[in-house]
C-alpha cells in the first residue's frame, strides 16, 4: 500500500501490455480493470504513464516523481549503464539480477540490514534469494563447511518451445517441453556475496524443466557441527516465525510446486523434502 507505480517503460504497445496484464497464462486473469489512454496505462483508475524508450537517459523519471527504477530489462546490470536512470532523475535503482560488476547486492531477510543508502544496488537473482535464507539458518546455527547446490528451475523466457539456434549454450537452444535441459548458474557463488562468510564455500548448477512456474533447490551442506534433521526443521520453523517471517515459510504438507504459485515469500522449507546421511551432511530443498 505504501508503493506507487508511477511509470513504465518497455518496447511493447500499450495496448498489448494492457492485454498482458489482464491475461496471464500462469497466474489468471487479472481481477480489476485496465484501459489505454494513450500513453497512459490506466490501472484500477490508477494512471500510469507509458514510454519506449531504448536509452534510460532519456526516461525523465524526475517528471513523473519516481523515486525507485526496477531495473529489469537485464540489460543495465552495472553502474555505469544504470547511473542513466538517476541521470534521468530517478533517486535509487534496484537491478532485478546480479550485476556484472561489483554494485552491492542484497537478499532481504539476510543482508538488508548492512544497506547503507547506496543508489544503485542489486536485489540478486531469484535463486539466490531461495537459497541465501535457509543457508543464512544452517551457518548461524552450525556452520557450513561447504555445499553444493542444483536448482530444479522452471522454464524461463530464454528456453525454446522447439528445438533452434542457441551459439552460445547448444543444449539450451533445445526444446524445453521435451527436455529437462542442464545449465549453469551463479547463484551459489552469489550467496559468499551477500553471506561473506560462505564465499568459496558453495558452487551449484541449473537442470531447466518443463513447468511454467516455481522453481526449488536442491542444497546439499557438510555442516561444521553435527545436527538431526528434526533440530533442523526445528530451527528453520523457528526462523520462519522470527526474524525471518515474511522471508523464510516453513511447511509440512503434502505439497507440490504448483501450490506456491503467487506466494510472496522468498523461500520455503518444506519439511519433508530433505534428509540427512549423519549429523553433518544433509539435504535439503526449499522452493
Amino acid at each position: 500500500s505504501d508503493i506507487e507505480v508511477v511509470g513504465i517503460n518497455d518496447l511493447l504497445e500499450p495496448d498489448y501490455l494492457a492485454y498482458m496484464l489482464q491475461y496471464d497464462s500462469v497466474h489468471g486473469r487479472f481481477e480489476g480493470t485496465v484501459s489505454v489512454e494513450g500513453n497512459t496505462l490506466v490501472v484500477n483508475g490508477k494512471k500510469i504513464r507509458l514510454t519506449q524508450e531504448r536509452d534510460p537517459a532519456n526516461l525523465k523519471w524526475g517528471e513523473i516523481g519516481a523515486e525507485v527504477v526496477i531495473e529489469s530489462t537485464g540489460l543495465f546490470l552495472d553502474k555505469v549503464t544504470a547511473q542513466k536512470h538517476l541521470d534521468a532523475g530517478a533517486k535509487k535503482v534496484v537491478l532485478s539480477a546480479p550485476s556484472k560488476d561489483d554494485t552491492p547486492m542484497f537478499v532481504y531477510g539476510v543482508n538488508h540490514d548492512t544497506y547503507a543508502g547506496q543508489a544503485i544496488v542489486s536485489n540478486a537473482s531469484c535463486t539466490t534469494n531461495c537459497l541465501a535464507p535457509v543457508a543464512k539458518v544452517l551457518n548461524d546455527k552450525w556452520g557450513i563447511k561447504r555445499g553444493l547446490m542444483t536448482t530444479v528451475h522452471a522454464a524461463t523466457a530464454t528456453q525454446k518451445t522447439v528445438d533452434g539456434p542457441s551459439n552460445k549454450d547448444w543444449r539450451g537452444g533445445r526444446g524445453i517441453l521435451e527436455n529437462i535441459i542442464p545449465s549453469s548458474t551463479g547463484a551459489a557463488k552469489a550467496v559468499g556475496v551477500v553471506i561473506p562468510a560462505l564465499n568459496k564455500k558453495l558452487t551449484g548448477m541449473s537442470f531447466r524443466v518443463p513447468t511454467s512456474d516455481v522453481s526449488v533447490v536442491d542444497l546439499t551442506v557438510e555442516l561444521e557441527k553435527a545436527a538431526t534433521y528434526d533440530e533442523i526443521k526445528a530451527e528453520m520453523k523457528a526462523q520462519s516465525e522470527g526474524a525471518l517471517k515474511g522471508v523464510l515459510g516453513y511447511t509440512e504438507d503434502k505439497v507440490v510446486a504448483t501450490d506456491f504459485r503467487g506466494d510472496a515469500r522468498t523461500s520455503i522449507f518444506d519439511a519433508d523434502a530433505g534428509i540427512a546421511l549423519d549429523g553433518t551432511f544433509v539435504k535439503i530443498s526449499p522452493v
